[in-house]
């Protein structure tokens, strides 16, 4: 599989199935089955301020919580305010919220005057992946990650596509409870090198995300978030601590396109990734291509720039084609050429990795050598065809390639 051997590509099938701990997610109960099989949603309006839509999530009692076994661990990074309110500190969304009142998230929920984690140790999707998948490129090729998610995610993306389980009520979603101890163990038992944080949002999870790198960290399993990057400073700081590797998501360059697509703002996520490089996380940047929303060649060009200014040539960018998902079906998918010009334009803003997901491109998701112009690794999907990396360098020319490798 990861060398071009179809006897590990097997055996990596046959362990994602005796595994047998996909867990399958029901719908999100707030999306009226009418809407869930409409063919197209009309162009979205301006959002309301995220502060006001946390209030909108359906709130449940403490009964149901202890009745649907959801987790009642307290959470961290939060306020109390007078009349038993509390105000979330974890992602710049800061929710304040009343009594029986759940964040934006959906994940962190006030029970009693204390801020509650409903997801702590409840997963709702459990893989083995190729670290290729997350994607992260340049982070250890071909090696193999244990993959794991909650419920819940801070954004609200309309074009999300984990939305099932992303945007799912906890109590709505089928969940297996998974400690930290029992995610490490099963990692270290399916020789994963690395656990992934992925799928939803990692912030809603905050501390069962932070509990598990803690001890990965002790055992030498490596951890990944894959992150929309919506979290304040503090915490990250502390998660950064465990982290080895995050592919975080910059999904435009514009607060109109957060405000209007994801209920968010740019800013925070722009300081995620220079706090994380400045705590020597190693990142990647996925960058996913939607018609009429973010595929101005003129701001791709500004993101390119910005880039190159804050966090270097070196951080592999990830140009992701968009399909029709969710409540943004009015778009077609990405058409290939503007993938392609992407590429190109972050190349001559001086990115030096640049890569097409999501659709098959000649030399799309491979390595080059920068120096040389050589092929370094040839990837086939998710997969490594052939790697000339070698103890950091060009196999071919000696030059240094920026990552972590084997």
């Amino acid at each position: 599989m990861f060398a071009g051997k179809t006897h590990d590509t097997v055996l990596v099938m046959l362990v994602i199935v005796a595994v047998a701990l996909i867990v399958a997610v029901t719908a999100p109960a707030f999306l009226p089955p009418d809407e869930a099989k409409a063919a197209a949603y009309p162009t979205p309006k301006a959002p309301q301020p995220a502060t006001a839509l946390a209030h909108d999530v359906p709130s449940i009692s403490e009964e149901t919580v202890r009745r649907k076994g959801l987790s009642l661990r307290e959470a961290e990074y939060y306020q109390r305010r007078d009349g038993r309110r509390v105000q979330c500190l974890l992602c710049p969304t800061y929710c304040l919220l009343a009594d029986g009142q759940r964040g934006q998230c959906r994940a962190r929920m006030n029970i009693g005057g204390r801020l509650r984690s409903l997801v702590y140790a409840r997963v709702v999707a459990v893989q083995i992946d190729p670290v290729e998948k997350k994607p992260l490129n340049h982070f250890l090729p071909g090696s193999r990650t244990f993959s794991i998610a909650t419920a819940g995610c801070n954004l609200g993306c309309i074009f999300c596509q984990n939305w099932s389980i992303s945007q799912a009520l906890p109590e709505e979603a089928s969940f297996r409870e998974l400690s930290p101890a029992e995610v490490v163990d099963l990692a270290a038992k399916y020789r994963c090198e690395g656990i992934a944080y992925t799928y939803t949002e990692p912030t809603a999870f905050f501390e069962y995300m932070r509990d598990c790198a803690k001890l990965a960290r002790e055992r030498g399993i490596r951890n990944q978030m894959i992150t929309c990057g919506y979290i304040n400073p503090e915490p990250l700081k502390e998660l950064c601590k465990y982290l080895d590797a995050a592919n975080v998501d910059l999904k435009g360059f514009s607060e109109e396109f957060y405000q209007t697509y994801c209920h968010a703002s740019l800013q925070p996520v722009l300081e995620t990734l220079k706090v994380m490089r400045a705590e020597g996380v190693w990142v990647e940047i996925t960058n996913l291509v939607i018609p009429q929303a973010n595929d101005d060649p003129v701001l791709i060009r500004e993101m390119c720039k910005w880039i190159v200014a804050n966090l270097g040539r070196d951080v592999p960018l990830h140009f992701s084609r968009f399909h029709p998902d969710y409540r943004l079906r009015d778009r077609p998918p990405t058409p290939t050429e503007t993938l392609v010009r992407a590429k190109q334009i972050a190349e001559e803003e001086g990115i030096r990795y640049v890569f097409i997901g999501n659709v098959h491109v000649p030399g799309g998701a491979d390595t080059r050598c920068p120096a040389c112009g050589r092929t370094l690794i040839e990837r086939i999907g998710f997969f490594v065809k052939s790697n000339h990396v070698k103890d950091g360098k060009c196999e071919f020319c000696g030059a240094a390639i920026p990552g972590v490798w084997k």
